[in-house]
């Protein structure tokens, strides 16, 4: 049965330091979220065996799981802090495990530095380039089909669930993750992102690239926004195909 407390066990540590476990009991209220937890810990960062702390540190924007910031281990599973409730995550009091995500450095306590995923999104070019298109006119038109594959695509917030939950994706390995390549499907059907369709695929298919992808599929079972990652990896695994074999043929 469900008490009038929350009771968190918070994993923390600095950067490159040994991790210590701390655990803090904050009033349970209705439709509190792990954010809104983390709230009353930082008004009163005092363990429950009554040992005075410094505040736990962790990273949230939005607050809506559209900037996903605040990504985290919560209970063994990677997702963002401020859609996880805290009655769907200890219906009967028990207590809620937070981690910092193990694929990134860490910053200190659930803070890591994500700036590996951002350098690959550079890498593949993830962006239309229209400078200087002002005043061209509109834009080219879309086809309904298109708009159907591509706006599950868009949705990528980039918050690292998919790379935390991929077995090759880790200190050892080059390899760009998941949600790079399927925003490159996405940038490549657009009818502007077609110019650099050619520097996409070729940065896709050097080192890091979707040669690295293991088909574990944990991406794809994790990812909040349910974008079809597996799919997009099936679909650049072709065109990257096509790419090699006819390369040669097709400049950009």
């Amino acid at each position: 049965m469900a008490t009038d407390t929350v009771t968190l066990k918070i994993k923390r540590g600095e950067a490159k330091g040994a991790s210590t476990w701390e655990e803090f009991k904050v009033p349970r209220k209705p439709m509190m979220n792990v954010i809104s937890c983390l709230m009353e810990v930082q008004k009163r960062p005092v363990t429950t065996d009554n040992k005075s702390t410094t505040p736990v540190n962790w990273d949230c924007s939005c607050l809506e799981e559209v900037c996903g910031a605040c990504t985290m281990v919560i209970n063994g599973r990677a997702r963002q802090a401020c859609s996880a409730l805290v009655h769907e995550l200890s219906p009967n009091g028990e207590a809620i495990t937070l981690e910092p995500m193990t694929k990134f450095p860490r910053v200190r306590d659930l803070v890591v530095d994500r700036q590996r995923m951002f350098d690959s999104l550079v890498k593949t070019k993830a962006w239309i380039n229209v400078d200087g298109s002002h005043q061209l006119g509109a834009g080219p038109r879309v086809s309904q089909e298109d708009q159907e594959v591509m706006y599950p695509l868009s949705r990528c917030m980039t918050c690292g669930c998919c790379v935390e939950s991929c077995p090759n994706y880790n200190e050892r390995s080059d390899f760009m993750g998941p949600q790079v390549i399927s925003l490159a499907r996405m940038y490549n059907m657009h009818p502007s992102g077609k110019m650099q369709a050619g520097a996409r695929l070729d940065a896709i298919m050097g080192e890091g690239g979707i040669s690295d992808c293991g088909k574990a599929q944990n991406c794809v079972q994790v990812c909040p926004k349910g974008i079809p990652l597996t799919e997009s990896i099936s679909v650049m695994g072709r065109e990257t195909f096509k790419r090699a074999l006819f390369g040669w043929l097709l400049k950009g």
